[in-house]
């Protein structure tokens, strides 16, 4: 995959041919350029979002007209990546995600390209289509790949998940597996299983040792679902639980506790980091030793 580019605040201002004071007013006023942030918590702007930015103010634009054409211009991706699905052709989709992985970070790759690209195929054709069908496939496989490239996990933190989406024709599964992605390259261990595999469960829990519990997807019933959690829970003890894209259509999950994830993958992932650190703060009150923190995705990218 290709690296994407960063510059440092300096760096960008002097692209701009502004102050980094002028350029950090942008960002907060328009939320553009999107910073990502070193280790030690410095900006570091995208390269190919400055470069967008920089040739609309050379057109003589205001900043807030020069925005929204760099907005559009980083769009274009989106609609290159759905035009080669429409043709069924997979090497012009891969190139397409190669454009946006030169201009981005994995994350927001994903989530800026490849799901809303599947969102658009989806509400043109309708998921029961060949042609979201044909997408949907390329979408799991892209995802899949891209998770064996990341890298082996660098931390003691692993997150057990339980799988109730569909098929990889489910737009839910194919946000999974991107949730999958993200956990993965922030260094944590993900462990996916269907929900409805409960044979030698609880040698499956007591192998892995998960910090925290994840139950995604809808077409799965809620009996089937808080029998697999009852049995995790007898296995490996109380553990942090949470829903993702299971709440949002009224399904429940009988266990106390349990937190709703947002939608969007990333957030999602950030959402379980944060219940990782919760469970690392409890069992350093109880004197265990303390399990080192997975560090952001997009920071371990930014600084390799």
């Amino acid at each position: 995959m290709v690296l994407m580019r960063t510059l440092k605040t300096s760096e960008a201002a002097a692209m701009l041919n502004v102050s980094p004071n002028t350029l950090r007013a942008w960002e907060r006023r328009f939320g553009y350029p999107k910073p990502q942030r070193s280790a030690g918590r410095h900006r570091l702007y995208t390269h190919g979002e400055v470069v967008s930015l920089r040739d609309a103010l050379q057109q003589g634009l205001s900043i807030s007209s020069a925005i929204s054409r760099a907005r559009e211009a980083l769009s274009t991706d989106t609609h290159a990546l759905v035009g080669a699905l429409t043709g069924f052709e997979l090497d012009r989709a891969d190139r397409a995600m190669e454009a946006a992985l030169a201009l981005r970070s994995v994350e927001r790759s994903v989530e800026e390209v490849l799901l809303p690209g599947l969102q658009e195929l989806g509400r043109r054709f309708g998921t029961d289509s060949a042609t979201w069908a044909f997408a949907a496939r390329w979408a799991d496989g892209w995802l899949r790949r891209a998770q064996r490239l990341a890298p082996p996990p660098a931390r003691r933190l692993a997150i057990l998940v339980g799988d109730a989406t569909g098929n990889d024709l489910d737009l839910d599964a194919l946000a999974l597996r991107a949730l999958e992605l993200f956990c993965g390259r922030s260094g944590a261990c993900v462990m996916a299983l269907p929900v409805t595999a409960i044979t030698c469960l609880g040698e499956v829990v007591e192998s892995l040792g998960p910090d925290a519990v994840v139950i995604a997807g809808t077409r799965v019933g809620d009996d089937d679902v808080a029998r697999w959690a009852y049995r995790v829970r007898a296995a490996a003890g109380p553990l942090p639980v949470a829903v993702f894209r299971r709440g949002q259509t009224g399904a429940t999950v009988r266990a106390t506790g349990t937190r709703v994830l947002t939608d969007a993958p990333f957030g999602a992932h950030r959402q379980l980091l944060a219940l990782a650190e919760e469970r690392d703060s409890e069992r350093t009150r109880a004197g265990a030793p303390a399990v080192a923190l997975v560090e952001d995705a997009d920071v371990r990218e930014a600084r390799a």
